[in-house]
């Protein structure tokens, strides 16, 4: 069993910045990606960034340029460092991993496994 664990969400002010991990336990894995999605309220999940086993990364147009993601393969742990929060950055932040190889990972069925989510408010 395979379990996802945020951390790093919290209040910050428009402009500020905040860093999301994001540790894998459990069996012993190494996923092909790992990911983050956001959720905000009345709104789909939608897709912000992945990186690769490789360290082959894709951002949301909504993101590049402020977020960078980084992964410690060793560890099993993602990063997400978020640069000038706006308040439509607003959302719960979901960690994923998965097993699978797909050319692109932006949608959430091509993820096995999910963090229980952690709140980021950008307040403006």
């Amino acid at each position: 069993q395979v379990q996802l664990v945020e951390s790093g969400g919290g209040l910050v002010q428009a402009g500020g910045s905040l860093r999301l991990s994001c540790a894998a336990s459990g069996r012993t894995f190494s996923p092909y990606a790992m990911g983050w999605f956001r959720q905000a309220p009345g709104k789909e999940r939608e897709f912000v960034s992945t990186i690769t086993r490789a360290s082959n990364t894709y951002f949301a147009d909504s993101v590049k340029g402020r977020f960078t993601i980084s992964r410690d393969n060793a560890q099993n742990t993602v990063y997400l460092q978020m640069n000038s929060l706006k308040s439509e950055d607003t959302a719960v932040y979901y960690c994923a991993a998965s097993d699978r190889i797909y050319s692109v990972y932006d949608e959430p069925r091509r993820f096995d496994y999910w963090g229980q989510g952690t709140q980021v408010t950008v307040s403006s």
